[in-house]
């Protein structure tokens, strides 16, 4: 692999972590929100990533992708709030699935996996400034 590939699988792998940072942030956006009913309430989601070869001959030379960004099939929670606007007819209101929890812990592991990249672009472009 060439130096000048690294910043093409870099760059797909610092797009695919900004996408996933954007996806955590909605997902913390929409944390405490409600819902009348639960086909209603918001569905945490994740991206889904995929390895691109950039040859079919040569698999050392890979990037990333964003295939596809999957809701959480996990059922919200209820809760029961008769005085709540958006309880239904017997005093429930849907909670959203997201975990503050785990979302801020995927929220540093994208920042983390971003900044690694940014640091191997500048380890590499201070390489090939040398040569």
């Amino acid at each position: 692999m060439s130096l000048l590939n690294i910043f093409d699988v870099t760059g797909s792998a610092m797009s695919a972590q900004t996408v996933r940072m954007n996806t955590t942030a909605s997902n913390l956006a929409n944390a405490e929100t409600t819902a009348s009913s639960p086909d209603e309430a918001y569905r945490a989601r994740n991206p889904v990533f995929e390895t691109v070869y950039r040859s079919a001959f040569d698999q050392s030379n890979a990037g990333v992708r964003v295939t596809d960004i999957v809701a959480n099939q996990t059922d919200p929670q209820r809760v029961y709030k008769p005085g709540d606007a958006m309880a239904d007819d017997d005093g429930y209101v849907y909670l959203s699935n997201v975990n503050a929890v785990d979302e801020l812990v995927n929220m540093i592991s994208a920042s983390r996996s971003y900044q690694s990249s940014v640091e191997v672009l500048n380890t590499s472009k201070e390489l090939l400034m040398r040569t």
